[in-house]
């Protein structure tokens, strides 16, 4: 008879060294970055196949919601349920609040923790160690999966195996923080330690129960900001004050190196955490070189490299070890042993208040997407998409006038007290200070250029009537 269990998404990660593909509005999850679906594609559907999964509960901010929920509503999958976290507060609660609503369900429930931003390249090996781990799981055990290491790597944490259990399963006999380089070669050479690869099995109600022996007030926490949670949607939204009280812990700190019952799998299933573009280069298809080209790019007397184009032709000649990555307002050049580094340009950004660390000049929302064209002194353009049976709310603007011309589909346009129909080629003016609403009642995706002019035009020039994303 088959375990059930339900699969726990983590997808709160940032992925700043994998800038600038990986931003804050648009991390690493939810790009494609080896196939034509998504890491946090990827992760929901290794698993789909397995006896017993249940629907996935998956844990986001609140500002990913709707693109977390378009991702897997793209792939046949809804979270049961999606869970929001009002603030990060780390790994060790966030498993909590879904550890109590998989309890909910089913006071028995198994659950398999799997991070949204790691790769595995084989993943009928995966579903093999994952099954022998919701088997210990099933038999009070807390369960990790140890990855049989490939290199020295300073950058992830590791595990020692201790006492055998049965067949690739051992005890815990301790964990280790991330290395440096001379540990790193002697804990690879002594075949006693894997990596750490941050998944996880066990029941809700063992985790629970150690975390409240363990961390009582960690768990206190988490169960307030649950039980005062409300729906939102088709989310579960946690309570702010509640959670924002919460210690934030990892759950190796926080329960993993404490608990008297963890056990490691060891597990080879081509994982990789795709923290760095070196990492990407590591598991991506090569020429015979040892490059790997994506998009619209001509390599020439050039090796090692990592070379991403996303929206204009790159030409490289006589480079090696590089890394080149184009997107449409931002270019990174690095060596690719510097690859860690990638961070620091991320943090020149921030504290110079630039933008291109926060966003793509394509920004997702919940009725479709807009895509920055022109700005200048006073002016902005943009273009617009509006999926079918979308509206965006009923808003007014105090600075800025807005005029619309629909390129493709019919929009259905609230301006003051009236209602036009806008067809392909017609156009509409919003003065400032007017209430409006932009609505698509086609079938077919509306796409339109939106011209803005005045003294300030920043996103945040919205006054919001309605919405029916509920959004502030």
């Amino acid at each position: 008879m088959s375990l059930r269990f339900y699969p726990v998404i983590l997808s709160g990660g940032s992925g700043t060294r994998l800038w600038p593909m990986s931003r804050k509005l648009l991390p690493k999850q939810f790009l494609a970055l080896l196939s034509r679906h998504t890491l946090l594609q990827e992760t929901a559907l290794r698993v789909r196949p397995m006896a017993g999964c249940e629907p996935p509960i998956v844990v986001c901010n609140d500002e990913q919601r709707f693109l977390a929920a378009d991702q897997l509503r793209e792939i046949g999958i809804q979270a049961a349920p999606m869970i929001l976290e009002p603030v990060g507060r780390n790994t060790a609660p966030a498993i909590a609040v879904a550890a109590l609503a998989a309890r909910e369900r089913s006071p028995d429930a198994l659950l398999l923790i799997l991070p949204s931003d790691h790769t595995i390249t084989k993943p009928e090996v995966f579903r093999q160690d994952a099954a022998i781990a919701l088997d210990l799981a099933s038999r009070g055990y807390l369960a990790t999966f140890g990855i049989v290491p490939g290199a020295p790597e300073t950058g992830f944490g590791y595990i020692e195996r201790g006492a055998p259990l049965q067949g690739s399963a051992c005890k815990v006999a301790s964990f280790r923080e991330k290395p440096d380089r001379a540990s790193a070669e002697g804990f690879v050479a002594s075949g006693r330690f894997l990596w750490n690869s941050g998944m996880f099995a066990f029941s809700a109600m063992k985790y629970l129960d150690e975390l409240g022996r363990l961390r009582p007030e960690m768990l206190a926490a988490a169960q307030r900001a649950y039980e005062r949670s409300a729906r939102d949607l088709d989310f579960l939204r946690l309570d702010r004050e509640a959670f924002a009280a919460c210690p934030s812990d990892s759950i190796d700190y926080a329960v993993m190196e404490k608990t008297l019952d963890a056990v490691v799998v060891q597990s080879d299933p081509g994982w990789s955490d795709v923290g760095t573009w070196s990492a990407l280069w590591g598991i991506s298809p090569k020429d015979a070189a040892g490059n790997v080209a994506v998009g619209d790019v001509y390599l020439r007397d050039s090796g090692g490299c990592y070379v991403r184009s996303e929206k204009r032709h790159v030409s490289a000649i006589g480079l090696k070890d590089l890394v080149v990555v184009e997107t449409e307002d931002a270019l990174l050049v690095a060596a690719k042993e510097r690859s860690q580094d990638v961070k620091e340009a991320v943090a020149n950004l921030e504290a110079k208040a630039r933008t291109e660390h926060v966003s793509h000049t394509r920004v997702h929302r919940p009725w479709g997407y807009y895509e920055s064209v022109d700005a200048g002194e006073r002016f902005q353009v943009k273009r617009i998409m509006v999926q079918p049976g979308a509206a965006l709310s009923l808003q007014m603007h105090h600075h800025r006038a807005e005029h619309w011309v629909v390129v493709s589909g019919t929009a259905k346009v609230t301006r003051g007290e009236d209602q036009l129909l806008v067809s392909e080629n017609e156009s509409v003016f919003i003065p400032i200070g007017t209430k409006h609403r932009l609505e698509n009642p086609g079938k077919m995706p509306l796409y339109l250029i939106e011209v803005q002019s005045g003294g300030y035009l920043g996103e945040d020039d919205i006054v919001r009537f309605e919405d029916r994303y509920k959004r502030n």
